[in-house]
Order: structure tokens, then sequence, then C-alpha cells
């Protein structure tokens, strides 16, 4: 690959964790943090993507020398069977995900332009099939003009709301400063099993994950704090809203439904490319059924989002956290200190013993108000447990 082919792969790598940046879930899950105030707030939003960052950029690296997908390079810690089991927890994730940004882009969609909640989820998931169908590489012109729009869009957005003086004070429920945190790192913590989809099949290793990382880290870090500032200042987490008073009703129906399609889409991509893994893993042909999985993912997405309420996301945050932050530390364990591959084995358990005391010492933190959050600490005992096992004990 000559030079100006490595930069425009890596801008296409930008551009891409760019639209997963742009969310409304992001934009509403920054809300949760307003009644820490600016100060907190905004060192809450820094440390947690930093850390989540981290733990973004080295599992995209895992991939991308490995030339394995996200769930492909999950065997490698522990086994075909393990892997397939993280790869069914991915699969379960990421169509709620999916729903979840159907539902949260309709919602808001329809308080612009109300042809009802049911009508925007078909709209919207009708679009993400098209991307997904299409391919968003072969978008190419359309998807750089896209995301383009999406950026100017959302200054826009953000100049709107830094100018708004509500009066009324954003009604929320207290949230310590460790558990804003953990919001803010369970963001980028969601990718975690997604990320390497789409580094897998760079040749600068390094440079793809860090792009990556940093384009999506700032974007993400953005959304948040537009949540946070629209709640601060404009007393109300509803973004659809504040566009409505600033008379930007078109600009902001276009943000919604455009940021909603780009951060959906790599949702149900990456169901289907981790469906493919556990029918692989089972001994069934998944080989080039990932489209149709993803496809298939996309309409469950859209299906849940018209039958389900999905107002509160922070369980479903959560409990991600719980489930991919000890995983990928058994995962950056065996790939980058022990140097082991498990994928050839049915299943190793020292690996899945390691996770299982990680996820319930997480669960378990959760009830202890830790200022550093629980992903942090998590990660490091687990990563740890890993690393002494495998190492003591020899199978």
């Amino acid at each position: 690959m000559n030079e100006k082919a490595k930069r425009s792969n890596l801008f296409g790598h930008g551009l891409l964790w760019f639209g997963a940046g742009v969310s409304i879930a992001e934009i509403l899950t920054g809300t949760y943090l307003a009644p820490l105030g600016w100060e907190a707030g905004m060192t809450a939003i820094v440390l947690g993507h930093l850390i989540g960052g981290v733990l973004f950029f080295l599992t995209g690296l895992v991939s991308a020398r490995s030339g394995k997908s996200a769930m492909e390079a999950v065997k490698m810690a522990y086994g075909r069977y393990g892997g397939a089991f993280f790869a069914m927890l991915n699969v379960l994730q990421l169509v709620g995900w999916t729903g979840i940004m159907i539902y949260d882009g309709a919602l808001s969609a329809t308080a612009i332009w109300p042809i009802g909640n049911w009508g925007w989820c078909v709209v919207i998931g009708a679009l993400i099939v098209l991307w997904i169908v299409v391919g968003v590489r072969n978008f190419g012109r359309m998807n750089t003009i896209t995301m383009t729009a999406l950026f100017i869009l959302t200054v826009i957005m953000c100049i709107v709301i830094m100018e708004e003086t509500g009066t009324a004070p954003f009604s929320s429920e207290m949230i310590s400063f460790g558990a804003a945190l953990e919001l803010s790192v369970s963001m980028p913590l969601s990718w975690l099993p997604v990320v390497g989809d789409y580094t897998k099949d760079t040749e600068e290793p390094v440079r793809a994950a860090l792009v990556s990382t940093l384009v999506y880290g700032l974007v993400s870090s953005w959304m948040f704090l537009i949540g946070m500032g629209a709640a601060i200042l404009a007393g109300t987490g509803d973004i659809a809203q504040i566009m409505l008073r600033a008379g930007l009703g078109t600009v902001g129906l276009l943000i919604i439904v455009f940021s909603t399609v780009t951060t959906a889409f790599l949702d149900a991509f990456s169901a289907g490319i981790s469906a493919e893994a556990v029918r692989t893993a089972m001994g069934q042909d998944g080989e080039g059924k990932g489209k149709k999985m993803a496809v298939f993912a996309a309409t469950i997405g859209t299906v849940a989002a018209i039958l389900f309420p999905m107002d509160d996301i922070t369980g479903l945050l959560y409990m991600i956290g719980s489930v991919f932050a000890p995983m990928v530390a058994v995962l950056l364990g065996a790939f980058f200190v022990l140097k082991t591959d498990a994928q050839n084995k049915a299943c190793d358990w020292r690996n899945m013993f390691a996770w299982l005391v990680g996820f319930l010492i997480y669960r378990m933190l959760m009830d202890v108000d830790l200022p550093i959050g629980y992903t942090l600490p998590t990660v490091l005992i687990t990563f740890a447990i890993s690393v002494g096992l495998n190492k003591c004990v020899k199978v």
C-alpha cells in the first residue's frame, strides 16, 4: 500500500469513529453528569474517557496486529467455546444498543416532526439496513460529505446550547463522582468488543488504533459535554426541544437521524460479525454470512425499539462494563504479556476463571463509592490474576 493509500485508510478510520462518537445516547448520558457541575463534571468526562480510551486503543491494537476480528481475537485468550460465549453476549448487547440508538433517535425526531415513534423507528432502521447492505466504504464521497455535514451541524448544536440561559434547573438525581466517572468510561468500554472488527485489516496497526481512539475519544467527550451543558445551561436534557426553541428544527432532525444511523450501523454490523464467530466456533458455516446477520440484527433492534421502552440505559452500561472490562483485561494479559494463543483449545479454564472473578469484583465494587470508578480496579486486579494464574498453574 503506497503512502497516499495509507493516509486514505487512516482517514477512513477517523470518519468511521467520528460517526460512532456523534450519538444521541452519549448526549443523553452526559446529562446525568449535570448535578456535579462544570468542574467536577468535565473532570469525570476527561478521566473516564482516558481510562476507557487506553483500553479501546489496546483492544484495537490486538486485532490490528493479529488480523482477527474482535471476537476471533478473544478466542486467543479463552479458546473456541470461551470465545463463542463472549461473542453471544456481544451479539445480545449490540442488538440491544441498536434498539436503544433507534429508540432515542426516534423519540427525539418525533418531537421535531411528529410522525410517531414507530414511524421514525422504521425510517431509521431502514437507513441502517441500507448502510449495511451498501457498505460504508462503498458510499465513498457521500460518506465523507455526510460526516462533514454532521460535524458542522453538531457545532451549530453546541453553539445553540451554550447560548441558552434557561432559568429552570435541570431535574436529575444526584450522582457521585465515581459513578459519573464510570458512566464516562462505559461508552468507550461498550466499543471494546467492536473496535477490532474495523482495525483488523489495517497495514498500520498502531496508527489505525491510535487514530480510531483519538477521534472517538474526543468526539465522545464532546457529546458528553453537550449533554451536560444542555442540562446545566438550558435546564433540560431534551436536545430536540432545545433545537425547536432555537428555530433549528430541520437541522436538529438531520443531526438526530444521521448520528443515529452512523452509530447504530457499527453496532448492527459488528453484531453480524460476532454471530459469524459464534457459528464458526460451533462448527457451522458462518463464513460470509455476517452481512445477512447484521441486517437481521438491525431488524430485531428496530422491532425492539418499537415495542419496548428504553429510557434508562445506565443499567445496561454497568452490565457491559462488568462483562467486557474483565474480558479485555484477560485478553491483554494473554496477548501482550503471556503471548499465548488458546484458539485451538476448546476452552481455557484459567482465563475463564479469572474473568469470572473480575466480573464479580466489578459487581461488588458497584456497592462501594470509589472515586476512581469500578473499571480501573477491576481491570488491574483481573489482569494480575490472569497473568499470575497462567504462570503458576500449567495445563
